[in-house]
């Protein structure tokens, strides 16, 4: 068990760590700039959506990422690409939704794990473009049964974000064999209430 010394110091480190990270990866030239219009990541319907928050290397990990945490849900295997791009857009207007101090953290987290050195330290993966889908899920299970407290929480961040953003979206709902929520749920919460006129 972790005494609290022992916890002060885990959370020193981790703060260095991304501080770190964060002011190497900003002095190496890395562009925190929202990627904006991405013609390769419009809807099926050929609606475009401008990114606000991710970045154009952010985009390219959830590319890598998506299909790890999503693909085992997944009922219909052939819908994997426009199902990713889709929820890295949903990934993308859900964290615009989050306080400004959450999404601090986050840029750290994606910084830690887009940038050159630290990602090839913390993930061993030596690109995202080049990363199978073993290899990304190879990548979370570690983090994911990691002793380090960082690394848990990165995980369980990644995780959450891409799950939120695939299973929010009702149109994936008969993809991976989810239901929807339960009748009683649909018709007492405001969100899913429809104005008529």
């Amino acid at each position: 068990m972790m005494d609290r010394r022992s916890f002060l110091k885990a959370g020193l480190g981790g703060t260095l760590l991304l501080g770190t990270v964060s002011l190497g990866a900003g002095l190496s030239g890395c562009d925190a700039q929202p990627a904006g219009e991405r013609p390769d990541l419009a809807s099926s319907d050929g609606a475009g959506y401008r990114f606000g928050f991710l970045t154009d290397a952010d985009i390219v990990m959830f590319q890598a990422l998506v299909p790890a945490v999503i693909a085992p849900a997944l009922t219909q295997k052939e819908r994997l690409p426009a199902v990713t791009a889709q929820t890295i857009r949903d990934i993308d207007a859900g964290i615009l939704r989050f306080s400004t101090a959450t999404r601090k953290e986050i840029r750290q987290l994606f910084d830690l794990l887009t940038f050159g050195p630290s990602r090839l330290a913390m993930t061993r993966i030596w690109s995202w473009e080049n990363a199978s889908q073993a290899d990304t899920a190879a990548f979370l299970e570690r983090w994911r049964t990691s002793r380090f407290g960082l690394f848990n929480k990165g995980y369980i961040a990644i995780t959450k974000l891409t799950n939120v953003a695939f299973y929010g979206n009702a149109a994936n709902f008969a993809l991976s064999g989810y239901p929807g929520p339960p009748p009683w749920a649909t018709a007492a919460l405001p969100q899913f209430q429809t104005e008529t006129l």
